[in-house]
């Protein structure tokens, strides 16, 4: 354990993650005055061996934390990556640099769709009313427009495609506008097969990684820390990250391609109450013992038709 850069005394913790059915593939335990990236090659390279002989294509994703220019050649011969690039200077220049006829606007995928026709009525937005009649500062998007540019970066010996993200925020004080100012964002890629509204839209979507440290972290108690030094809390992490792998492999062995969703993405807590604490009444008789399930749920029958086939898989 170590003290972190805002003075917490700590871990940090890698998680190397897939992203089709949440497993945990790595979960790598360092001390809290270490940066994000310390020794991450040797896992990527580890995650990729893995999973390489059981997919046909691999993208990487990750923050600005794991853009290691000594390793994007190599990576690029076995894999696709995606990563973040931190907005420096010379990414900004080259960004103003663009013609104004190489934006184009970003149209962002609604956050969900209401299952009927009926348009519904807005709700009156009560935050944004309370910080405005206040006259608090806030910060308020205009619009986003995306473009790209070949790019090579420093040890690297090819060019790769480079995203560029403009933000349009204005900061405005009850109905005022102080400013307006333009944020920048970077994702460098090899994805050739996507356009540049959907890199970002796949750069977004791993920060669903958040939600699976979040179990991690408060479903299955894996960062919780309970030991004493550096190496047993690494390896309580590992055995209870094994726990939410488990809910994860039961999902892939579910029938239905919607319930496999449905279960990757349950949260582990209500996953223990609906497949594993399960009430029952235990009757023993001179050669036999049954067990008599009080109560039904739905889940049961998903819990029954998956457990017949794992049995046909010889799983069981």
């Amino acid at each position: 354990m170590d003290i972190s850069h805002d003075g917490i005394w700590g871990y940090r913790t890698q998680v190397i993650s897939l992203a089709n059915t949440k497993e945990v593939l790595y979960l790598v335990n360092h001390p809290g005055n270490m940066p994000g990236h310390t020794d991450v090659t040797k896992w990527i390279d580890a995650a990729i061996t893995l999973v390489q002989p059981h997919a046909e294509r691999i993208c990487l994703r990750g923050d600005t934390e794991f853009y290691l220019t000594r390793n994007l050649d190599r990576w690029a011969e076995s894999a696709d990556f995606l990563f973040g690039v931190d907005s420096n200077p010379a990414m900004r220049s080259r960004a103003q640099a663009l013609d104004e006829a190489d934006w184009h606007p970003l149209k962002r995928k609604p956050r969900y769709q209401t299952s009927s026709d009926q348009k519904r009525a807005r709700r009156v937005d009560e935050k944004h009313r309370i910080v405005q009649q206040r006259a608090y500062p806030n910060l308020v998007l205009n619009g986003e427009h995306v473009a790209e540019f070949a790019y090579q970066p420093t040890h690297c010996q090819r060019t790769y495609r480079v995203v560029a993200l403009r933000k349009n925020i204005s900061k405005m004080k009850g109905e005022h506008v102080l400013f307006d100012e333009i944020r920048y964002f970077f994702y460098i890629t090899t994805r050739t097969d996507l356009s540049a509204a959907e890199v970002v839209a796949c750069a977004n979507e791993r920060c669903d990684q958040e939600n699976v440290i979040e179990q991690l972290k408060n479903g299955v108690n894996a960062l919780r820390v309970p030991l004493y030094d550096l190496v047993s809390n690494w390896a309580y992490m590992v055995i209870a990250a094994l726990a939410w792998n488990i809910k994860s492999w039961f999902a892939m062995m579910m029938h239905r391609h919607c319930d496999r969703q449905q279960y990757v993405r349950m949260e582990f807590r209500r996953f223990i109450h609906s497949v594993i604490l399960i009430p029952c009444r235990v009757v023993r008789r001179s050669r036999s013992t049954t067990l008599r399930l009080i109560g039904y749920q739905p889940t049961r029958d998903r819990l029954f038709s998956t457990w017949c086939i794992i049995q046909r898989t010889g799983f069981g």
